[in-house]
């Protein structure tokens, strides 16, 4: 007999035989009509979340900046002067009306938005609505340097030599990775004590990015020679201006998540700095990762002010899988996050005991640093000549074995975005489904699970029947590879060096 549709139940009397009289096609059309009507529900009940999630942001921020203007303090600057909050970089429009583009510019930013003047802490963290207080969190004669370097090639053709990842929002959420660093860190040091070291072909577009950025604390060195070299710089430079300077480097282009764990975190290894130590922070590993370094916790130092501090046995490079499994199962050793906490004066004397050459060099040129002449000629004389060197390798790796390096475990999260497979851990998506960096609009598939997909070329893709897939579709180059091998995109970019496409890299 015919089997009656899915939305008509059958007469009473062709179920008199019980259920089993009931049709099997029949019970199951129906549980799957009320199964998708469950998603559908459930899908609208999210989007109606995440509005309400925003409307309360937007809200929260409202009455905190009339509370500001009440207390005759509208710009929310604490020092009373341009210089001294730093939350006056712009506010990132509605999610809702702006660009979904992960490339910043002005006109991303429709003239219908009412731009607000002030902007709170890491809208990568947790603490998007409730700024630090500055009267509580700055850190007298700390000094923060953030080195912005790198092309990320990890990331191409996104991220390209002009336009690192660390100039673009990851996130879409209106902050570029510099920015949301920018923002993380200035309730400890305010602008004044801010610096960023990068190279001449981004200068322009972090001045763009951190307008509160002071003209004397943007280092520009003329060409890349790794960590040590650019916060090498920063020390010398800064240990002239201030001999008693406390120095923390963090990278421009790393996500962390759980601001006050992370603040608490620096506070510490300032306090553990402050006794000679070169600091490290190490992050609690959440995997056996093998695109880590890894640091192996020693004992414990005993300074009051710093509970959580110990010195640091060794240096681990990046271990293989079986062997990251073996260092997270013995619960003593944290990821090398590059994080670096110490005395300007005490690295120098580090780097003049393990490296003199890359030490006198520096000197040299932070010796004639405010004499803009003096100091270009310094650069061009001596800089090409430098030793192109990690920080790990030039003084942490020797200072550790002589008992000289700290670390202060810690509990945020942190990602250092190397690659598509991490990026994509760190967006939102539905269960099942690739996530987007840009219009999900523009993205349409069926039967596809995990992966990402970047719609940067505005054109339609489609996908089917394919899995963790890393599809990057930008105006001038596709890239189309999996997630498992998004690590090896570099090899890429190293054939299309060598094939003559240099323009796209």
């Amino acid at each position: 007999m015919p089997f009656p549709p899915s939305s008509v139940v059958p007469p009473v009397g062709q179920v008199s035989g019980g259920v089993n009289a009931l049709p099997v096609e029949y019970m199951f059309s129906q549980i799957m009509a009320a199964v998708q009507k469950s998603q559908t529900e459930i899908s609208d009940l999210r989007q109606e979340c995440a509005d309400l999630r925003l409307a309360n942001v937007n809200l929260e921020r409202q009455i905190r900046e009339g509370f500001q203007q009440q207390n005759g303090n509208g710009n929310g600057n604490y020092y009373g002067s341009r210089v001294g909050s730093g939350f006056a970089t712009p506010v990132p429009s509605s999610p809702l009306l702006r660009a979904k583009s992960p490339f910043l510019s002005a006109h991303s930013i429709p003239s219908l938005v009412s731009v607000s003047t002030n902007h709170s802490p890491s809208p990568l963290g947790d603490n998007v609505v409730t700024p630090f207080q500055l009267g509580v969190r700055d850190i007298p004669g700390f000094y923060v340097v953030i080195p912005a370097g790198g092309a990320g090639t990890r990331l191409w053709p996104l991220s390209r030599e002009e336009h690192p990842k660390f100039l673009l929002d990851l996130t879409l959420k209106g902050r570029s990775l510099i920015q949301a660093t920018w923002d993380r860190l200035l309730p400890l040091s305010s602008p004044l004590r801010t610096t960023v070291v990068a190279g001449p072909g981004h200068v322009k577009s972090i001045r763009e990015q951190l307008p509160d950025l002071l003209p004397n604390n943007l280092f520009c060195e003329p060409g890349p020679k790794d960590s040590m070299a650019a916060i090498g710089l920063a020390a010398a430079v800064l240990a002239k201006r201030d001999p008693n300077a406390v120095i923390g480097s963090f990278a421009a282009d790393h996500m962390i998540s759980g601001d006050d764990a992370f603040l608490s975190a620096v506070a510490e290894a300032v306090e553990v700095a402050k006794k000679d130590y070169l600091v490290t922070i190490g992050i609690a590993p959440s995997h056996p990762s093998t695109g880590f370094g890894y640091i192996r916790l020693g004992n414990k130092l005993g300074i009051k002010e710093a509970p959580n501090a110990r010195l640091v046995s060794s240096f681990k490079e990046k271990p293989d899988a079986r062997t990251a499994a073996a260092y997270i199962g013995t619960g003593n050793y944290r990821w090398n996050a590059g994080m670096f906490v110490t005395k300007a004066t005490v690295l120098m004397d580090l780097l003049k005991d393990y490296k003199p050459d890359l030490y006198e060099g520096l000197q040299k040129i932070a010796s004639v640093w405010n004499d803009e002449a003096l100091r270009q000629a310094a650069l061009n004389e001596i800089w090409p000549e430098l030793e192109k060197i990690p920080i790990d390798n030039a003084v942490a790796e020797p200072a550790a074995a002589e008992g000289k390096v700290a670390v202060v475990p810690a509990t945020f999260g942190w990602d250092d975005v190397g690659d598509f497979s991490s990026l994509a851990d760190l967006l939102p998506a539905e269960s099942n489904q690739p996530r987007v960096l840009g219009d999900g609009a523009l993205v349409l598939t069926e039967q596809v699970a995990g992966g990402i997909v970047v719609p940067g070329s505005g054109r339609l893709i489609t996908c089917l029947g394919v899995d963790d897939l890393v599809i990057v579709d930008m105006p001038d180059t596709l890239l189309v590879t999996t997630r498992a091998r998004s690590q090896e995109v570099k090899r890429l970019v190293k054939k299309c060096r060598d094939a003559g496409w240099k323009q796209l890299l």
